[in-house]
């Protein structure tokens, strides 16, 4: 499950990537993973009103704080591929259960 999902992030990425002339060096994997955490920060800050709205519904908040946590899942499972993490194996042994599995 992990390593498909994880395949399906790097061909959307490496698409994108391309598209817009982006070099995907190994820095580049953590740098991103960074804003993206970031851009989910500022969207709790928004929702749990730590910040400025700029004008969203609470439909629009709840949605873009999904979609960047979204955002953080892929980079986390795209900095694993690009590192040949095997998450599945460290899930096991930190959570003490089985992903793959489901």
């Amino acid at each position: 499950m992990l390593n498909d999902l994880a395949e399906k992030f790097e061909r959307a990425s490496r698409t994108y990537a391309d598209a817009n002339g982006i070099a995907r060096d190994a820095d580049w994997f953590l740098l991103k993973l960074q804003e993206e955490i970031g851009e989910l920060t500022q969207a709790w800050n928004r929702v749990s009103g730590r910040g400025r709205r700029k004008g969203r519904s609470d439909e629009q908040l709840a949605r873009d704080l999904a979609d960047e946590a979204a955002d953080v899942l892929g980079h986390i499972l795209l900095f694993a591929h690009r590192n040949d993490l095997d998450l599945a194996a460290a899930i096991k042994r930190k959570w003490l259960f089985q992903p793959e599995r489901g």
